[in-house]
């Protein structure tokens, strides 16, 4: 089990809406957890109100205090009875003020709103999320608008049958928070691996022709076999029933969202693997096809050593 005893929600005092405070406000009252509520102001995001309050009417008062806003958003969930505190920070560069903070949170959790872009109807990304992507060790939920149902279906994406331990740490850390949510939202939990038989990798890795001859039906079959007993050995120790352990030929791009898509999911919780000398977080080789293409929300954890 992880521990929810702190969330910290990140607020864009430029949205319209939050949907971060709603699951924030019923991860609380389940897991009986604090909330701590953030905006990072920035010069030009202070630029931008006080021309926008200009042009609106040049006579009305200019107040560029945030707190306001935050103890207004605070203050409801207070009457529900949950400890909720604000915080304003000030920042040059919004990404730096929102990694400074998460670097020194002692919160267990923080969720924050992706970004919703209308023209495409989908949701995306930022820069600023892709930064907090890369460098911030603590969990990630990425909230993308739509309510949890009731019973929430989790999906925790793993890869096991790794060379070394760091990912295999990862694929615990994934169904570890997968469990954890699942039991205290009433959910169910499910976990998809996507796989590429060594057949299809040879030929596209271009190997000699010998070896490929070699990977016949029966291989193919029997790498199968390895896989999904790999994954069962890893599942059956969080207690996934095996209906809702799926072995998925294909890429992680394309088989992680339409599994989300296929079982409705409400969330996905996926690892975050940082490669050396990159300035990149790869989940598989495609992370940006990846989260852009799920339907649902995300939560991206780390492995224990990245915090």
């Amino acid at each position: 089990m992880q521990s929810l005893q702190e969330i910290l929600v990140i607020i864009d005092p430029n949205a319209p809406d939050h949907a971060s405070l709603a699951k924030a406000e019923l991860l609380a009252e389940r897991f009986g957890a604090r909330i701590e509520l953030y905006i990072c102001d920035t010069k030009a995001a202070r630029a931008t109100r006080l021309l926008a309050v200009r042009a609106a009417d040049p006579s009305q008062p200019i107040d560029l205090d945030l707190m306001p806003l935050l103890e207004g958003l605070a203050e409801p969930m207070r009457q529900r009875g949950l400890a909720v505190r604000a915080e304003v920070g000030f920042a040059e560069r919004l990404a730096d003020g929102l990694l400074e903070r998460t670097l020194h949170t002692s919160a267990d959790l923080i969720i924050k709103d992706a970004q919703h872009h209308s023209t495409l109807s989908r949701t995306l990304f930022s820069s600023t999320d892709w930064h907090l992507i890369r460098h911030c060790p603590r969990p990630l939920l990425f909230t993308k608008g739509k309510p949890w149902s009731a019973t929430p279906t989790i999906i925790g994406a793993v890869d096991p049958g790794h060379l070394n331990d760091k990912p295999a740490e990862l694929d615990h850390r994934i169904l570890q928070w997968g469990r954890t949510l699942a039991e205290g939202l009433n959910g169910t939990l499910h976990a998809v691996h996507a796989y590429i038989p060594l057949t299809i990798a040879a030929a596209a890795a271009n190997l000699a022709a010998p070896i490929a001859h070699t990977l016949t039906p029966q291989t193919v079959e029997y790498e199968e076999h390895e896989k999904r007993k790999e994954l069962h050995e890893l599942t059956d120790r969080y207690g996934i029933d095996r209906a809702r352990v799926h072995l998925e030929l294909g890429v992680a791009a394309d088989v992680i969202p339409d599994c989300a898509a296929e079982l409705d999911a409400d969330l996905v919780v996926m690892g975050a693997i940082a490669r050396t000398g990159l300035e990149r977080i790869f989940i598989g080789s495609t992370a940006e096809r990846v989260l852009d293409k799920l339907p649902c929300d995300v939560l991206i954890v780390k492995s224990p050593a990245a915090q």
